[in-house]
């Protein structure tokens, strides 16, 4: 995987504080979804399961527009 850029980040938010924050809400959120994935897996069913590290998955749905977001604070 190819490595991410900050200024992909910066382009995205306003700035890379807060592109971590929705990051990591992101990645709570696919980890909470692959957490249920691997309940089914131990109940003998075929599932897919992700490979790639969570956080990365979720900047890189963050820099892809993946990820949708709302400012409380508008200016």
């Amino acid at each position: 995987m190819k490595s991410l850029s900050m200024d992909e980040l910066d382009r995205v938010t306003r700035n890379r504080y807060e592109a971590v924050i929705i990051a990591a809400q992101h990645a709570r959120h696919l980890n909470m979804q692959r957490l249920a994935r691997l309940e089914q897996l131990e109940q003998d069913a075929e599932v897919d399961i992700e490979a790639r590290k969570i956080t990365m998955v979720a900047l890189k749905d963050l820099i892809d527009g993946k990820v949708n977001f709302d400012r409380s604070d508008t200016e």
